[in-house]
């Protein structure tokens, strides 16, 4: 697994630009914006139960992840790796803090009630 640099890990926790790109059951690219994070070791993505990049990387675990820095548009991060743990624990904890870091507020305006919130955990195999 390679290590998460500090300088990658802090552009990680900011409020940053993610593009994050899943397999289609065809074979075919899905991408979607949202939101990142890491705890050090891993890449964090916060989904919701039944959404198309959940159900892709049960199915296919590889990934691909570009991040641009909104401070900095020339400082892009390019990521390839693999889902190796999806759950729901700590899933919900974690999305109230994204709400924060994003929006600056307790509660986030666009949910569905009902909605189980589902932590993707990713190993980065290549950083570019």
């Amino acid at each position: 697994m390679i290590e998460l640099s500090a300088e990658l890990q802090q552009l990680l926790r900011k409020r940053v630009l993610c593009f994050f790109a899943t397999i289609m059951p065809d074979g075919s690219p899905q991408m979607t914006q949202t939101w990142i994070d890491t705890d050090g070791k891993y890449i964090l993505i916060n989904s919701v139960e039944g959404h198309q990049k959940v159900r892709n990387v049960r199915r296919d675990p590889r990934v691909a992840i570009s991040v641009v820095d909104p401070a900095r548009l020339e400082r892009a991060v390019n990521i390839r790796g693999r889902v190796v743990e999806i759950t729901t624990e700590g899933a919900d904890l974690h999305f109230k803090k994204l709400i924060e870091r994003n929006f600056g507020q307790q509660e986030y305006p666009y949910g569905r009630p009902g909605q189980v919130r589902i932590l993707l955990k990713i190993v980065p195999e290549k950083i570019r």
